[in-house]
């Protein structure tokens, strides 16, 4: 029994931390658990050495001490008191009026919308419960199909996952060692694709089932002329101001992640003070909600890190690269496997869960097969995606369903889904097959021949005895020798880091 743990401790530490999650034991205790559990196991079966805990504390410190996660706090922050200081109706209403004589205009108006509020907020709750409330009791009451009312609702919702800010992107960043910056940049064309995607499916159904999306009624639309143009433009230019502030700085490399994101907290709070709607239970309720939001993902991270001390203890990330390199079809053979994996473990796991628990397993071995990190995070974000609209953990479903009219049935809301998930799906095939979706305007690795690389380095005779008498004309030993075997020293080095 012994020897057989030794021999499989990694996929035995796998399965068990697996069935931990699926009974429903808390993530971040599920992860640290099986990480201490089996570290005490692997030091008493030899496997381990009991030094291996000295090396805890320091990981820890690194969670502590990573500036990059400060990123997720602000975002929230800025995200919650732009929710709840009634931007997302003012926009819901305005855009409504604009779009009203069209057919589906307001379920133009919710995708229109829910990306404004996916590039200021970034939080996929707070737009789907602020829609919920505002938009689907409208659109029932002119005739929209419930499927297709409530489908496009938590669609739109869901584009704050990967449309920057997003707050996964952040933790992607994070696990594969990549720039933030870089992954935002990554996610833009995605997301944007995605929602004319969305755009695109309400068109055809519009056009195929006109009964299902009805225009506005002439009664209904009350802004016309200068009024909806002025209305239009109050309404729209804090938001698109707002975005300029925090991705606009990012992009242009004015500012960090982090620093956009403080600069996108100050401005919700200055938004909010410019509408009169900034109080000291708002600011309470936002912060709480905040701190509540960061400690859940400190601590899963926490877990993860313990979790992952002992798997790689055990040379886990070997077994797992192993398992995945040897996958017929090559490149393309390991990412049909992973994206099909991923979209089954979201049925029952979360987009932070995920990120946690297997992005670190996959990241090293996408690397090993030459996967560009920032393309394989962004298609593993819209992946991870769908998590939040399939059952029977479908969380946008859910904060639909928590404030949806009674009238509205649960099965509607789940049958009403599943197109949308199908786009995402689509997308995901896209992204494999035109990776440029993603690699587009980020900064190309410089490719350097070393062997045309002239290095040039200054000769000085302090130190060198003198020559001695006779041999004058006898090249070997000279300073010229070494100053050409420093040469071929230093470009060897460099074609060595080149090679990494």
């Amino acid at each position: 029994m012994a020897e057989f743990m030794i021999a499989n401790m990694a996929p035995i530490i796998f399965v068990s931390m697996v069935l931990f999650l699926l009974v429903g034991f808390p993530v971040s205790f599920a992860l640290a658990a099986n990480g201490i559990f089996f570290a005490l196991v692997g030091i008493e079966l030899g496997l381990l050495g009991p030094q291996l805990f000295q090396a805890l504390p320091d990981r820890i410190f690194g969670i502590m001490s990573n500036d990059t996660l400060l990123a997720i706090p602000f975002f929230t922050f800025m995200g919650l008191i732009l929710e709840r200081s009634g931007m997302a109706e003012d926009l819901l209403d305005t855009i409504g009026q604009l779009f009203g004589p069209l057919r589906g205009g307001l379920a133009f108006a919710v995708i229109f919308v829910g990306a404004l509020l996916a590039a200021t907020t970034g939080v996929v709750a707070a737009s789907v419960i602020s829609m919920g409330l505002i938009s689907l009791p409208i659109m029932l009451r002119y005739g929209y199909d419930t499927k297709l009312a409530t489908g496009v609702i938590a669609a739109s919702g869901t584009l704050a996952q990967i449309i920057p800010p997003s707050l996964v992107l952040i933790i992607m960043a994070d696990q594969l060692g990549k720039s933030v910056g870089d992954m935002y940049s990554g996610a833009f064309i995605p997301g944007l694709t995605l929602t004319l995607f969305y755009v695109g499916y309400v068109v055809l159904v519009a056009i195929f089932k006109p009964r299902w999306a009805p225009a506005l009624p002439p009664e209904a639309r009350t802004l016309r002329g200068a009024r909806l143009f002025l209305r239009v433009l109050t309404t729209l230019v804090p938001p698109l101001l707002l975005i300029f502030l925090v991705l606009g700085t990012i992009f242009l490399g004015i500012a960090t992640p982090t620093e956009g994101g403080a600069m996108g907290a100050t401005g919700a709070l200055i938004m909010a003070l410019a509408r009169k709607r900034l109080t000291w239970s708002l600011l309470r309720q936002a912060m709480e909600t905040t701190a509540k939001l960061t400690t859940f993902v400190v601590f899963i991270l926490v877990g993860a890190r313990v979790f992952s001390l002992t798997f790689y203890g055990v040379d886990g990330h070997k077994w797992v690269e192993h398992l995945l390199t040897g996958l017929p079809g090559g490149e393309v053979g390991f990412l049909i496997v992973v994206n099909v994996l991923v979209f089954l473990l979201a049925f029952f796991l979360d987009f932070f869960e995920l990120s946690f628990i297997v992005v670190p397993l996959l990241g090293p071995v996408a690397q090993a097969l030459g996967i560009d990190l920032i393309w394989f995070g962004v298609l593993l974000a819209v992946n991870m995606q769908t998590s939040f609209m399939h059952p029977p953990f479908g969380f946008a479903l859910f904060y639909l369903r928590s404030v949806a009219p009674a009238s509205v049935k649960t099965t509607d809301i789940y049958w009403g889904a599943i197109p949308f998930v199908c786009i995402q799906i689509i997308m995901v095939g896209l992204l494999i097959f035109f990776p440029q979706l993603v690699t587009f305007g980020l900064d190309k690795d410089v490719k350097v021949d070393l062997d045309s690389v002239q290095i040039d380095m200054p000769t000085s005779d302090y130190g060198t005895p003198p020559t001695p008498a006779g041999q004058e004309n006898n090249p070997q030993g000279s300073p010229a020798d070494a100053d050409d075997a420093a040469t071929k020293a230093i470009r060897e080095a460099m074609k060595q880091d080149q090679a990494k």
